[in-house]
Parts: structure tokens; C-alpha cells; sequence
């Protein structure tokens, strides 16, 4: 005959989203199996929160309502007693033996505060006091008792106390069971382990008595955690997890799971403990339907996971090993356990041995954990699955997780055909939106609006980064082409960095051995920017930098395969080195950059690429010129003009404006140079007509450091000129191009070129000063050499250097002169001997008579002053 048992107890908010309703039958058998007796079970369900005068707690009404409705869907007959005091819970109590007679099982669960004292668990009402300690008997609710008046009467009694939390009375109080016994002391924290475990009386006559279970949330003496507020105590919720849906398993099985899991929840701080005396091994439930779907994987391996623990061999010193491993390694009690388990029979017999082993896997699970990052699939499959897997990783359960692992793995490879023609779509898509951006860069160079253009080809880099590495390549290449552009018509030196670090990362994206070609264009490109930035440096870093980038371009671009290419590196490389050796007091950098120049032209010809060979022939011109002006005679100079008026040939200003103007610079330059060895003027008038010429299409909007280089420069033709002619205007007219010139010609921007304009100016105000009465003159010319001696260091640029001394040497000396300070003429003798020492150490004895002569009259003046 088959009866519905009514009722355990349960904790609400813990229960499965998907409760069943089982019949209840009980198997009591010597060896675990046997014929079924469906019996009758009532429970009796306690829970105190709302203590008046104690520690309240928020937990246990929580689990009272969880274990009540457990219990029933379990079948037992249940009562629900919450926030009782002392008269309500024992007349709970008594009501509840009362009904219990005649049953078959009856089941006690209490959560709230318990006190031990004198070998006696009292449960404690929630109108308890201080002064209840003086008649515990009375104002307290002994629970021996009741066990085993329920003993008596009923076979089986189960009794479920989840009070064990720490003692809610002041520390060091004392209990006395009655008005007139001696006190006791309460025990520090938990329960104790209470007498109704043993059979006290003999039950019934025709009652056969089946034995007892005392459950208790925590050891002994321990204290047993009330869990989060407004959840379940770890104890209600392990009950609650492994109660409800177990398939036959008997109930010490099911015990030894609660307790378990409350092991691992609690990190080791809390284990259950059973005191039982059953005389039969006792099954719950007619095997119910298991929990379906993945919680019935993971719930499966969950209780395999904690009986595996409950039955560990030497247990005390195994669980001290996993506890301490855990703990060091900072990662889940569970997963330690789990790992144990995995190892199955592999686990070694030597302890040192095992705990190396775990403390490894440990440390590996820790690392994995720290560096995972998350998965944010569109896939609500692979995400579920994922995170299941997750979560069972932490818990121990590494074959569910293997198993989720695997199955999202499936879900991938039956995605991946659609992923990959939309990936694929999704490039194209990419491609097509980058190639925007790149005609918008296109046509903002053309607009002459080069950072605009710089920007676009680097969103343009942004959107196919990811799906084609050579366009991105390309990009990358195009955005640092850009800022070059920019910084070189704009005097932008912050552009001309950003180009430097644009080009630096397009030749991280290329080898030399996969994409030579790719390569060497990027060095090339590379080398451009920091040429360029280098020129307006006092430093050659940038520029010996330069020269190395072409050298190793020219590596990969040579004349045999691609003749025209390395022409044009050729001529970049001659560029690089004009303006080292503009710097050096040799002209070893220089005669190279005339080979190079030269070298470039045997590719670069006028009938296949006649712009290219003109700007070459520019450059070469610049080259000839430096030498020229380093060498006594006029044939250098002669050759420079040569290469410039050939270059104008084919860089009109129709055809290319901005060329166009730099070369009549250049050819300005060259004819000024010619112009200062010579008596006459018409060299010098051709240098300023020049001059003038190229500042038509170098305008100080368009390109503001040209323009002041043009400046500058008309500004010396103009000195020159000033000097040969007896009035003022020429001198005047050059003082106001070099001021014109610094105004774009700052420190900060190019220091060597600053320093350039200083010197120059200083110049027109000396000659200006000559024929002025007074000192105000030389005294601004002798502020603006000082001024250009800050970049003009002997280390950094030695003959730049000792010219600019010089200079300021000799109008101190005329200064000191008019002044009759000594001082004055003292600094300007120094000021003429170092410069001296320089030329001298450079090999230019040819200066050596006029420094001679200086010398001597600045000694002869000392002598006069004195």
C-alpha cells in the first residue's frame, strides 16, 4: 500500500524554478534494498528571525518558508512556526508530537539562535532575554526532550537544526537550568551534540522504533554562517539543493552531500554534522524523474563531486591539503576538489608529492582564470554553453564543463559556413569604405590641405586593419606621406614626428624578406620624414638616421630591377647628405652627395622623366654650391648655376609653380655666391631679381618656412649689394627681409635656420652701424650675433660657429673702439682668436692672413686705450 508523505522543510527564494511534486515512500531494509512501505511523515518547521531583545537574524523565516515547501512537494503533512516566543514554540512543539503520534517519520527543522549549555541544546524564542538565562527550563525550549518524547511514539525521527550561529548573549554569561542549580557556561559557539541521538527510552508498546537522525548545520562548538541577507543560511540551501530531487539515494548519501556542499559553499568555515543511530539504511523517494536538461548535468556531477569528498581517504589530512592549496592559490575550494577527482586513480601516494601536484594545477586554473577573457557572442547557444561551462569549472565539475566546452565547439563549427560568407561580405564591405576615406585623402592633397589628407588615410587605415594587411599597409604609407607634406609647407615639426612614427609602424606591417620592393619603399618613405625634420634640427641625429633608411632601401631598389626607383633613392639619399655636410667643416658628405646626384641622373633623364630631372639637377646645384662656397675659386659655383638654369627648363612656373620658385632660391643662391667674389654688382642684382622671382609663389600662407628662407636670403643679397653702394637703402631693405624671415623663423621651430637669420642681421646692422655715428647699431648687431651663438655651438656646427664669432668679435672690437671700452675690445680679440683656432683645425690656412691682420689692429687699439 502506497501512502503520500507530506512534508519536510524548505528556504524560500532557494527552490528550482522548476518544482515537481513527488510521493514520498520509504525503503527501510538491513542491505539497502527491500520491499517499499509507503509510509505517512508529518514536519514541523521553525523559523526565528525577529528577535526582540537579541541579535536579530535575517536568514531563518527565509528558510523556514524554502524547507516548508520542500517538505510538502515531498509529501510529508507540514506546519509552518515562525518568529515564535517561549509559550508558542513549546506549545508548537507539544501540538507537534501530539499529531505526530502514529505516524510513520517525523521531522523537526529549526533555524534561529541555539545555545548549548550543560550537555542540553536549547532553541531560543525570539522574546528572549538575559534573564531567561537564570531559568533556561523554563524560558528556553530544551530540545532532548522532545526528541525523545517523538522517539517514543513515532519509529523514525528526524530532526534538522540549523542553529548553531554564535551565542547571541554577552560573552562570559552563565546559564542556570533551573532557579536553584549552579550556572553553567554556554558553549563559545555552535551546539553540542545533544543526548536525543541515543535512544533514551523505549518507544511504545507496538511501536518498532527505526532510530534517529540529529542534523546540525555545523560541528560541534562551531558556528554555523546565517549566508547573505534575504537568502538562505548555506545549510537550508544545500538541503534545499540535494534534497528535493534525489533518485533513491539513502539518506545518509544525501546527508553527506548537504554537508559537503555547505564544505565547499562556505570555503571550508562550515561543515554539517549528522548524529544518527539508525538501525536500517532509509531512502527517500521512489526514484523521481531526474532534473532534466543542463542543471541535471551539472547537479549529477555535483553530488558525485561531494560524496567523492565525504569519502576521501585519511580525510582529515587530504581536506587540509586541498583547504591549504586552495587558499594559497586563490582559487575555489570546488575547483581544487574537482581537480583531485579528475586525477582519479593517478593520485600519487606520497602526500608531498600530491600536494605539489594540486598546488601546480591550482596555479595554472588561477592563471587561466586571470587572463581569460570574456566571450560576447551574438549566439545566445555559445554564450549559455560558455557560461555554463564556467560555472562548472568553478564548482569542480570539469567533465560537465568538458562537455559544455565541447558542445559550443559544435555550435562554432555549425555556425562557422555563415560566419565566413559574412566575414567575407563583411571585408569587402570594409575595403570599399576604407577606399572613401583614401579618394578624400587624394583629393585634400590635391587642395593642398595635407593633415585633412593625413586623417583620412589613417581612418581609412582604422576600417581595414583587420581585413587586408597590404592596403593597410598602403594606408599607413599614404598617411605618412601626408604629414610629411604637411610638415614641409607648413614648418609643422609635430606632423613631421607623427610621419616619422606612421612610417615606423607601415615597416613593422612589411619585411625585406617577404615584400622586398614593399620594403624598401617604406624606407625610403621613412627616410623622407626624418630627413626632412632633421633639416630644421640642430642635432644630425634625424639626419644620419635618414641616411641609413636610404642606404637600406637602396638595398632592394637597385638600378638592375627598378631602375627608376633607385634613381629617385639616389636623389634622396644626396639630399640627406648635402645637408649633413652643410653642417660638417669637411666636404667628404658633400662630394658624396654629388655622386649620388649624379647617380641618379644616368636614370633620371630629361627625355623619360623630365620634372624628376630637373629636381635633380636642383639638388645637384645645391650641392655644387656648398662646395663652391668652401673652395677659393668660382668653378663649383659656375657648375651650381649651370645645373640650376637647366633644372628651369623644364620647372616653369606654369608647369610647376612651387618648384619652380624653389630653384630660382636656389639659382639666387648660387649667383649670390658667385656675386660676393666678385667686383662688380650684376650678379648680385641677378640673386635679388631671383629672389624676388621665387617669393611669387612662396607665399608666407602657403608655405611659411620657404617664404622665410627666401627672405632671408634676399636679405643677404640685399646686405651684399648695401655694402658696395655708398647709401643706406639697401642696408635698410635687408634688415627688414631678415626680420620678415624671423617671424617664421623661430627657435623653437628650426634652431640652426634661426640662428642662420640672427647672424645674417647682425651683419646688415654692423655694416649699417659703420656708417652711423654711435654704438646703438652695433650694440643691436652684437645682441643678434649672442642671440644665434645659442644654436651655433663649436661642438654642433663648428665653421657656422667660428663665423658668427668672428663676427661678433669684430663689432665689439669696433664698438670698444667708439666707446673706448676695454672690456668691450678684450671680448672681441677673443672672440676673433677662437674662430681662428676653428678654421685653422678645418684646413683653411687661406683665412689665416686676414684673421693675422685682425689680431694685430685689435692689439694695437688695446694699446691705444690703455
Amino acid at each position: 500500500m502506497a501512502f503520500a508523505l507530506s512534508g519536510m522543510w524548505t528556504k524560500a527564494g532557494a527552490l528550482f524554478a522548476s518544482r515537481f511534486v513527488l510521493l514520498l515512500a520509504l525503503w527501510l531494509s538491513a542491505a539497502g534494498a527491500g520491499s517499499a512501505q509507503t509510509l505517512r511523515g508529518v514536519a514541523l518547521v521553525i523559523g526565528n528571525s525577529a528577535y526582540k531583545h537579541l541579535s536579530a537574524l535575517p536568514n531563518p523565516a527565509n528558510d523556514a518558508r524554502a524547507i516548508e515547501s520542500l517538505l510538502n512537494d515531498l509529501g510529508f503533512e507540514t506546519k509552518l512556526s515562525s518568529d515564535r516566543d517561549g509559550r508558542r514554540l513549546v506549545r508548537d512543539l507539544r501540538d507537534f508530537i501530539e499529531d505526530a503520534e502514529g505516524t510513520d517519520v517525523a521531522v523537526i527543522y529549526y533555524a534561529g539562535h541555539g545555545i548549548e549549555a550543560g550537555g542540553e541544546n536549547f532553541l531560543v524564542p525570539v522574546d528572549a532575554d538575559l534573564s531567561a538565562l537564570e531559568a533556561a527550563r523554563e524560558k528556553l525550549v530544551p530540545i532532548s526532550s522532545f526528541i525523545e518524547q517523538l522517539q517514543a511514539t513515532v519509529p523514525l525521527t528526524i530532526v534538522m537544526l540549523d542553529a548553531c550561529r554564535g551565542n547571541p548573549f554577552p560573552s562570559g554569561a552563565m546559564v542556570r537550568l533551573d532557579a536553584s542549580a549552579e550556572p553553567l557556561p554556554i558553549g563559545e559557539a555552535g551546539l553540542g551534540e545533544t543526548r536525543g541521538a541515543q535512544r533514551l527510552t523505549e518507544p511504545e508498546p507496538g511501536v518498532e522504533s527505526f532510530g534517529t537522525v540529529i542534523g546540525f548545520a555545523a560541528e560541534p562548538g562551531r558556528a554555523a554562517l546565517d549566508g547573505e541577507p534575504g537568502g538562505n543560511s548555506p545549510y537550508s540551501a544545500a538541503i534545499l539543493r540535494h534534497l528535493e530531487a534525489m533518485a533513491g539515494e539513502e539518506f545518509g548519501a544525501v546527508m553527506r552531500m548537504v554537508g559537503e556542499e555547505v564544505y565547499l559553499k562556505t570555503s571550508g568555515r562550515q561543515r554539517p554534522w549528522v548524529n544518527e543511530n539508525l538501525r536500517r539504511l532509509l531512502y527517500f523517494g521512489r526514484a523521481p524523474a531526474p532534473v532534466a536538461g543542463e542543471e541535471g548535468t551539472l547537479l549529477t556531477e555535483r553530488r558525485q563531486l561531494l560524496l567523492t569528498i565525504a569519502a576521501l581517504p585519511d580525510a582529515a589530512s587530504r581536506r587540509a591539503q586541498v583547504e591549504r592549496v586552495a587558499a594559497q592559490g586563490g582559487v575555489p575550494l570546488d575547483a581544487v576538489y574537482g581537480i583531485l577527482r579528475a586525477m582519479g586513480g593517478d593520485v600519487p601516494d606520497d602526500p608531498a608529492e600530491l600536494e605539489e601536484t594540486l598546488r601546480n594545477e591550482a596555479e595554472r586554473f588561477a592563471r587561466v582564470l586571470a587572463e581569460r577573457e570574456a566571450i560576447n557572442s551574438p549566439d545566445a547557444d555559445i554564450m549559455r554553453l560558455t557560461a555554463l561551462a564556467d560555472r562548472a569549472e568553478r564548482e569542480g565539475l570539469l567533465s560537465s564543463a568538458d562537455a559544455f566546452r565541447e558542445r559550443a565547439k559544435a555550435r562554432v563549427l555549425e555556425l562557422r559556413p555563415m560566419r565566413e560568407a559574412q566575414e567575407a561580405l563583411l571585408r569587402q564591405r570594409n575595403i570599399e569604405d576604407a577606399a572613401v576615406y583614401a579618394r578624400s585623402a587624394e583629393t585634400k592633397a590635391l587642395n593642398f590641405d595635407h593633415m585633412t589628407a593625413a586623417g583620412d588615410y589613417a581612418e581609412a587605415f582604422r576600417i581595414v586593419e583587420k581585413w587586408d594587411d597590404r592596403l593597410a599597409w598602403r594606408y599607413k604609407l599614404a598617411e605618412a606621406w601626408a604629414l610629411i607634406d604637411h610638415g614641409n609647407y607648413k614648418g609643422d615639426n609635430a606632423a613631421l614626428e607623427r610621419a616619422i612614427a606612421a612610417g615606423r609602424l607601415a615597416l613593422s606591417m612589411t619585411s625585406r624578406e617577404a615584400t622586398p620592393l614593399d620594403w624598401a619603399l617604406t624606407q625610403l618613405n621613412l627616410g623622407n620624414a626624418l630627413a626632412t625634420l632633421g633639416q630644421r634640427q640642430s642635432d644630425t641625429v634625424r639626419l644620419e638616421e635618414a641616411v641609413v633608411a636610404y642606404r637600406a632601401a637602396l638595398q632592394e631598389r637597385t638600378r638592375e630591377r627598378a631602375p627608376l626607383d633607385w634613381a629617385r633613392t639616389q636623389n634622396n639619399l644626396g639630399n640627406a647628405l648635402s645637408s649633413l655636410g652643410g653642417r660638417d667643416s669637411g666636404t667628404a658628405r658633400l662630394e658624396q652627395a654629388v655622386v649620388a646626384y649624379r647617380a641618379a641622373l644616368q636614370e633620371l633623364t630629361r627625355e623619360r622623366v623630365p620634372l624628376q630631372w630637373a629636381a635633380t639637377q636642383n639638388n645637384l646645384g645645391n650641392a655644387l654650391r656648398a662646395l663652391g662656397q668652401r673652395e677659393s675659386g668660382a668653378a663649383r659655383l659656375e657648375q651650381a648655376v649651370v645645373a640650376y638654369r637647366a633644372a628651369l627648363q623644364e620647372l616653369t612656373r606654369e608647369r610647376a609653380p612651387r618648384d619652380w620658385a624653389t630653384t630660382q632660391n636656389n639659382l639666387g643662391n648660387a649667383l649670390w655666391a658667385l656675386g660676393e667674389r666678385e667686383s662688380g654688382t650684376a650678379r648680385l642684382e641677378q640673386a635679388v631679381a631671383a629672389y624676388r622671382a621665387a617669393l611669387q609663389e612662396r607665399s608666407r600662407e602657403r608655405v611659411p618656412l620657404q617664404w622665410a628662407t627666401t627672405q632671408n636670403n634676399l636679405g643677404t643679397a640685399l646686405w651684399t649689394l648695401g655694402e658696395r653702394e655708398s647709401g643706406t637703402a639697401r642696408l635698410g631693405e635687408a634688415i627688414a627681409a631678415y626680420r620678415a624671415a624671423l617671424e617664421e623663423r623661430t627657435r623653437e621651430r628650426v634652431p640652426l635656420d634661426w640662428a642662420g637669420t640672427q647672424n645674417n642681421l647682425g651683419n646688415a646692422l654692423w655694416t649699417l652701424g659703420q656708417r652711423e655715428s654711435g654704438t646703438a647699431r652695433l650694440e643691436e648687431a652684437v645682441a643678434a650675433f649672442r642671440s644665434a651663438l645659442q644654436e651655433r655651438t663649436r661642438k654642433r656646427v663648428p665653421l657656422d660657429w667660428a663665423q658668427t664669432q668672428n663676427n661678433l668679435g669684430g663689432t665689439l672690437v669696433e664698438t670698444g673702439k667708439r666707446s673706448r671700452r676695454k672690456s668691450d675690445v678684450e671680448e672681441g680679440r677673443a672672440a676673433i682668436a677662437a674662430a681662428w683656432e676653428v678654421y685653422r683645425e678645418a684646413g683653411y690656412t687661406r683665412h689665416d692672413g686676414y684673421f693675422r691682420t685682425q689680431i694685430e689692429a685689435t692689439d694695437a687699439l688695446l694699446a691705444a686705450i690703455e
